[in-house]
């Protein structure tokens, strides 16, 4: 199982600092989020969350580091040109000495597009934009000229040089949950992230992430690499990713208890599902270590990606006494 960071909302310093620190403990990816405004659920967000270029945020990172891989989760398809994608991550690559990948979503912060006046099309629309971006960007990763006369994109003998150092091309990773999101992923990611549903909607709500435990994830996962075989690929070759977005250690299996059983009535559940949940990684660090091998087991996971923990001796821990020992 692989581990990534999450990383937002710091300075440049601090960012590199991080970065390397990540590397030290054995974390194996950083990956950055591309927000206007950083929302958690109900629309909540603070105006003055920093919303540095994700661009250079992951060149101050390949330049910092040596061994992990770097992208995104996510950059939003809408607001770049595929050609654009594609060249900043093809930069990214040769910057990095081959450690980029493509993390792309078809966006989902409606307050974002309303702040900006970029259009915001309904979610059909902007999967189909999604799927077919993702068909440009591969091919002006692999061919010398590509020609495309798309719903939504056109090129005609569009060249973009240099390739990418990655053969055929950097890793595509997808984010989200739906189904149709889930389809799309079937047909061109390498790694798929599921978290609880918002394309919809266009916001985190509570109901979604209350609905989104051990049995919807399971599902989820079930559905996507259903879907790969149907469009003639290797189900196995898509690769299952997660966000754990509150990481809580304890001291004792009692503490552990009380911390669930406190959280299952916040969110409307028990303390055993909260403990299951996707959504948290909550125990003493065996506990923890157990739950990630369930994980690996039952989900068929991959990868674990953990939004930064709040102070650098959590992030210590969590890697010396946890993740070491998956």
């Amino acid at each position: 199982m692989k581990f990534g960071l999450q990383v937002s909302n710091i300075e440049w310093d601090e960012l590199r600092d991080l970065a390397q620190s990540a590397e030290g403990l054995g974390f194996d990816v950083l990956m950055l989020p591309d927000h206007i405004v950083y929302e958690g659920p109900e629309r909540q967000h603070d105006p003055q969350h920093r919303a540095y270029d994700p661009f250079l945020q992951a060149a101050i990172i390949a330049e910092a580091t040596r061994r992990v891989r770097v992208g995104h989760l996510v950059l939003c398809n809408l607001f770049r040109h595929p050609w654009f994608t594609a060249q900043c991550v093809t930069s990214l690559d040769h910057l990095s000495g081959g450690r980029a990948f493509l993390g792309l979503g078809s966006g989902w912060t409606e307050t974002e597009f309303r702040m900006t006046g970029l259009p915001f099309p309904d979610i059909t629309t902007r999967l189909r934009m999604l799927d077919e971006a993702l068909t440009c960007i591969r091919g002006l990763w692999t061919q010398e000229r590509t020609t495309r006369a798309g719903e939504f994109y056109q090129l005609r003998d569009a060249i973009q040089w240099p390739k990418p150092l990655q053969r055929p091309h950097p890793p595509i990773l997808l984010g989200g949950n739906g189904k149709g999101l889930l389809r799309v992923a079937a047909r061109h990611a390498d790694v798929v992230n599921i978290v609880s549903d918002v394309g919809k909607a266009g916001y985190i709500a509570l109901e979604s992430t209350r609905r989104f435990d051990d049995a919807a994830f399971r599902d989820r996962v079930r559905f996507v690499r259903a879907e790969a075989a149907r469009v003639g690929r290797d189900p196995q070759a898509i690769r299952i990713s997660q966000v754990v977005f509150q990481v809580m250690l304890t001291d004792s299996p009692a503490a552990t208890q009380t911390m669930a059983d406190n959280l299952g009535a916040m969110f409307g559940g028990s303390g055993e599902e909260i403990r299951r949940s996707p959504l948290f990684l909550l125990g003493t660090p065996d506990e923890c270590v157990a739950e990630l091998q369930r994980r690996g087991r039952e989900w068929d996971l991959s990868e674990v990606v953990f939004s930064r923990p709040p102070d650098a001796a959590t992030l210590r821990r969590l890697a010396e006494d946890v993740l070491a020992h998956v």
